[in-house]
């Protein structure tokens, strides 16, 4: 059975294929201030505030950072100080890709142009974009937008602004709060999740599941199929 190849693949960055280390970004700051088990419970509230933070009118990043880290100082019990915030936000741009990227994406972009959709800024987006090791054809960002994923407007911008329907794309990412279940609702069949072990597998989604990116020319009917979740 042939295996759909679609016009365009779109990829969530941070986390895809950014190695996104905002965990250890707050390890770096407050790892000497916090016992183990204190710095655990601060990584889990900083990522779950940090979700929250997107799912209202969009602001800049560093606000959603700034927010993020000031409810999880409040909840763990420590004082805030801006200056962490900014401090773990100017580490962003300085992360690089995973391992596996820039083959594995290097492979794909020969034959299918690539596409970044990601929680970012315009300012800050283009220094780990750099660092993927490969050709993107468009990068959108959520300031562009006005709006932060797991929200359909990013991905209804895209579209337009590809000039193709959800049946005409393959949407790649690790995070199914984030993504997949966005791409699910907006009707994009096909859909890849790159097993980084952030959220545990979900198949009512219907995704091709990679362990990572070198997996993807199979997905997208490069290479001999692979199996359905």
């Amino acid at each position: 059975m042939t295996q759909f190849r679609p016009k365009y693949v779109t990829f969530d960055c941070y986390g895809t294929l950014t190695n996104f280390d905002m965990a250890g970004a707050a390890r770096r700051v407050y790892g000497e201030r916090l016992s183990p088990e204190a710095m655990a419970a601060f990584v889990e509230a900083f990522r779950g505030y940090r979700l929250d933070e997107v799912l209202g009118p969009w602001k800049p990043f560093l606000e959603v950072v700034h927010n993020s880290i000031e409810r999880s100082c409040k909840r763990i019990g420590i004082p805030f100080k801006p200056e962490d915030a900014q401090r773990i936000y100017d580490e962003v741009p300085t992360w690089g890709p995973h391992p596996d990227v820039p083959a594995g994406l290097s492979r794909v972009a020969k034959e299918i142009p690539l596409v970044i959709l990601s929680n970012s800024m315009n300012s800050l987006i283009m220094s780990n974009v750099e660092k993927l090791g490969a050709p993107i054809h468009m990068v959108i960002t959520a300031e562009e937008v006005g709006a932060y994923k797991p929200l359909m407007k990013g991905f209804e911008y895209m579209l337009d602004k590809l000039g193709c329907g959800p049946e005409d794309i393959t949407h790649v990412s690790s995070s199914f709060r984030y993504d997949l279940m966005t791409a699910y609702d907006l009707g994009i069949k096909s859909k890849v999740w790159v097993n980084r072990g952030h959220e545990p597998a979900n198949p009512f989604y219907e995704y091709t599941e990679i362990k990572d990116i070198g997996g993807l020319a199979a997905a997208v009917g490069l290479e001999p199929a692979l199996k359905r979740a």
